[in-house]
């Protein structure tokens, strides 16, 4: 008597693929195994009537009886003793092949390259803690870390020249899907030396502070835009001197201005605790937002990638 085993399948369980005999040949296997359908269904989480059906069916295929029945107990045939043999032969075989794909994957993850795209407060203050542990555990890894405006970095990495990009806020646009990780939220600051240090500002008086902006194009301008809108607040009615582009200029300009700006606590946190920066009291002025990985849509993130994203995650303890 000779074996036909159907076609492997591959199921995914996690991030682990297994090969997987057919469905027939796994339902003789759970059954033979507990001598009892009730109980194979529930191991493969199907129906008692399909556990039946693909035992008729390999019994058909192989031609011969699996199974006799006495009284309410079943029974290995001869055939069924010499096939649950073989297969549990087979089984060990599967383990044997899921662990060495396993140690492959796990080399070939180690190596190979990874084009990250991030905006300036993430590529700053968020991203460069999760590159030293993942460095640490894939060294051969070669990374290489782009720091531009949100607008930008979308823009890059749809046209492939990335392979994930890492911002600070949502923006309309088909071919790229979003992963939350974290929460984030943009805040007045403003010199320790300023009048409005620590001082409480009401929405009447805001229109006449003076304020210094991010660039059009940042995840930052973004945000607070939105918040803007949600107070039916017009830009053109403000009073804003000027524009700077990135989080560094902006922040430097502020600890040596007397103006306002807006910025994220992941970015100040060392001036605030120097004492260099101080919140300014406008509660209704503060703008929440989502940190996300974005993808291109209908593309399977490499292991290289899937493992970055895992370790900024563990970072956060997200």
């Amino acid at each position: 008597m000779y074996i036909r085993f159907g076609r492997p399948k591959q199921y995914i369980y996690g991030n682990q693929a297994f090969i997987m005999l057919s469905i027939a040949y796994e339902a003789f296997y759970e059954v033979a195994s507990h001598q009892s359908f009730s109980k194979a269904a529930e191991a493969l989480y199907i129906s008692q009537p399909a556990v039946s059906k693909q035992v008729k069916k390999l019994e058909g295929e192989l031609g011969v009886p699996l199974f006799e029945r006495k009284g309410s107990s079943i029974l290995l045939t001869i055939s069924g003793e010499k096939l649950l043999m073989y297969l549990k032969q087979a089984k060990q075989i599967q383990k044997q092949i899921d662990s060495d794909l396993d140690i492959i994957k796990t080399e070939l993850r180690g190596k190979g390259e990874l084009r990250i795209g991030a905006s300036t407060t993430l590529s700053l203050y968020v991203l460069p803690r999760a590159l030293s542990n993942f460095q640490k555990k894939w060294p051969q890894v070669k990374i290489t870390l782009i720091n531009r405006n949100t607008e930008n970095i979308l823009n890059a990495l749809v046209q492939g020249d990335l392979d994930l990009a890492v911002v600070e806020d949502r923006q309309d646009g088909s071919g790229i899907r979003y992963d939350f990780f974290m929460k984030d939220k943009i805040i007045p600051v403003c010199s320790s030396h300023s009048p409005y240090a620590g001082k409480s500002v009401s929405l009447n008086e805001f229109v006449n502070v003076p304020l210094v902006m991010r660039e059009l194009g940042s995840g930052t301008l973004s945000a607070w835009s939105r918040k803007l809108d949600e107070l039916k607040i017009r830009a053109g009615d403000l009073n804003i001197k000027a524009r700077l582009g990135g989080t560094e200029a902006l922040k430097n300009f502020l600890i040596e201005d007397t103006a306002v700006g807006f910025l994220s606590p992941l970015a100040i946190k060392r001036e605030m605790e120097l004492g260099l920066l101080s919140e300014v009291d406008m509660p209704e002025l503060i703008a929440e937002r989502d940190l996300s990985f974005v993808t291109r849509t209908g593309e399977t993130l490499s292991g290289v990638a899937h493992d970055f994203i895992k370790e900024v995650k563990q970072c956060y303890n997200q």
